[in-house]
């Protein structure tokens, strides 16, 4: 494959496009705003007036969009990626979404002889720069196998994990996992502020033992420094939050920690924090101890 198209240009999806491009691939790209475009269209990216457009000129399509309505709209829509999607081609939806859609939109690219894949990611705004994204996927072994080396040039940890779905149910248990993590990161500097401890100093220790995380040690400094610019947002958390509570009903799967943690990420959000990164929870959580933030 050197033909590839890329539908989504946000905090992620700019990054890891443009690292197809640093790899010689060529680019086909749209997105709802051109200008958010503009650094790949400089970089050689080509720019497509429709996601129908992008998938008429490629082999394999990306899409890293925000919502499971944003997948159905730029996939199964009447200008969607499926409408111009040639035969034989990859469509690779590598938003966090829900594992009926995925599936849904498996069952529709079948019926017009191509292969789709749930390809949903982990690793923020870090590890899409530096191409170290975990990378969860769902669908056909043989799709897999040939996009691969296109996920080689995002990730560094890659699997299939299944059939379709199967990759945004691993993302998942991802969500649940970090939702733990950061609010556990946000509590535990809270408590280092009170006590009159150097932020940097605590997490420089504990981020090293048993208590490290991904949250610890990459939020954790953005706290420190009262950076909450996003990573991921918090309106993108909570939609991943809401999806994965979604699941654990249909599963008749008891939750409470994750219930909680979107009830407090929703109060981020009726505070006007949506669009904050996720360690912006701690502002929220000092306001209520009256401590500065």
């Amino acid at each position: 494959m050197q033909n590839i198209g890329w539908i989504g240009t946000g905090i992620m999806g700019k990054s890891m496009c443009a690292r197809l491009i640093d790899a010689g691939y060529t680019i086909s790209v749209y997105t709802r705003t051109k200008n958010k475009a503009r650094e790949l269209i400089g970089a050689g990216a080509v720019w497509c007036d429709s996601p129908k457009a992008v998938a008429e000129r490629s082999e394999c399509t990306f899409t890293m969009v925000g919502s499971p309505q944003d997948v159905r709209a730029v996939v199964l829509g009447d200008f969607g990626v499926l409408a111009g999607a040639r035969s034989k081609s990859v469509i690779v939806d590598m938003s966090t979404s829900q594992p009926a859609l995925a599936e849904q939109i498996a069952g529709a690219a079948a019926g017009k002889d191509v292969a789709a894949l749930d390809a949903p990611v982990s690793g923020g705004d870090v590890g899409a720069r530096n191409g170290t994204l975990a990378i969860m996927c769902g669908g056909d072994p043989k799709a897999y196998e040939t996009v691969l080396p296109l996920f080689e040039c995002m990730g560094e940890n890659i699997a299939l994990l299944g059939g379709p779905g199967r990759g945004q149910h691993t993302k998942m248990c991802n969500q649940i996992l970090v939702v733990s993590t950061v609010l556990g990161t946000v509590e535990a500097l809270l408590y280092a502020q009170k006590a009159g401890l150097s932020a940097d100093h605590v997490i420089q220790v504990v981020g090293s033992g048993a208590a490290s995380s991904w949250s610890i040690n990459n939020l954790g400094p953005r706290i420190a420094a009262g950076d909450y610019a996003p990573g991921f947002r918090i309106r993108h958390f909570i939609k991943d939050m809401g999806i994965a509570l979604d699941e654990a009903k249909r599963l008749q799967l008891s939750l409470p920690g994750l219930a909680l943690a979107h009830e407090l990420y929703k109060a981020a959000s009726a505070q006007g924090l949506e669009n904050l990164g996720t360690q912006g929870l701690y502002k929220v959580l000092a306001e209520l101890n009256g401590l500065p933030s």
